[in-house]
């Protein structure tokens, strides 16, 4: 009998010792989407922001929810037709899509009024409105956008973008992000400001961008911000980021390595119970 105790007790604290599952949703869009499609970035990245939590918690399990070039507007728009399941965690990275297609921003009042996928507040909305009804008692983290350089894809030169050290159709990054951190605020959920406190930024994103010189015709490595006015041409030129520029970005946008373990541990730090 005091056997049987005995292993009770040791059975019941072992189970008790274990952490417990955890299922987590990542929402979001191709920096997400690329942690599980490393052949996408030509290789250059080995492990995503899923991958690096996941590894290193092995009670989570992620179900990746990242689609390449969307929006929060589509998102919203596509909320009932996407798959998504009840889980423990949801996060949310939305925001560089928005504002390079020129979605329009909205007010705070398009998402306490719920006034729909019009705006990007307002699409928010339905998105968060969405993971409540899935599981109320699941916890919700906002992450904003990242700044970003001057992008390239890597399988496709004429799929080009400047940076966000200018305007789209009037509207700045920065006010994507700050977007985030106000909807944060509102819906009492947690954000990761990548836009303002991850140190990636403009300075870093790549070592260098290789243009060809309007001076000399020579390709040459210019960094930050002499590459803004130099011409790139997606037909002739070669690929302006060799791996060498790798920095916190591998094309100027999507991040490396190096930049995914930036983006893993300031969630790890507003996941609150995780460790």
């Amino acid at each position: 009998m005091k056997r049987f105790l005995l292993l009770l007790v040791l059975t019941i604290a072992f189970v008790a010792s274990k952490p417990r599952k955890i299922t987590w949703v990542a929402i979001g869009d191709s920096i997400t989407y690329l942690n599980d499609h490393q052949n996408e970035t030509g290789n250059r990245v080995t492990r995503g922001y899923l991958t690096l939590i996941s590894e290193k918690f092995s009670q989570v399990t992620y179900v990746n929810q990242g689609h390449n070039g969307w929006t929060s507007v589509n998102i919203a728009d596509k909320i009932e037709s996407l798959g998504l399941v009840k889980a423990d965690v949801y996060t949310v990275f939305l925001g560089t899509n928005d504002w390079w297609q020129g979605k329009p921003l909205g007010t705070i009042a398009d998402y306490e009024q719920g006034k729909g996928s019009g705006t990007v507040y307002g699409a928010f909305r339905v998105i968060t409105d969405k993971l409540n009804q899935l599981n109320k008692k699941a916890r919700i983290i906002l992450i904003t956008p990242m700044q970003r350089g001057d992008f390239v894809y890597i399988n496709s030169y004429k799929n080009n973008a400047f940076g966000s050290y200018k305007p789209k159709k009037d509207q700045t990054l920065e006010q994507f992000a700050n977007a985030v951190v106000e909807i944060g605020k509102k819906g009492k959920m947690p954000v990761v400001d990548l836009y303002h406190d991850s140190g990636i930024n403009l300075d870093n994103m790549v070592r260098f961008k290789r243009l060809k010189d309007p001076q000399s015709g020579s390709y040459k490595d210019f960094k930050y911000p002499d590459y803004i006015d130099v011409p790139f041409n997606p037909e002739t030129d070669e690929y302006p980021y060799p791996e060498q520029s790798i920095d916190m970005t591998y094309d100027g946008l999507h991040p490396s390595d190096k930049g995914y373990e930036v983006i893993a541990e300031m969630l790890i730090k507003k996941w609150k119970g995780l460790k």
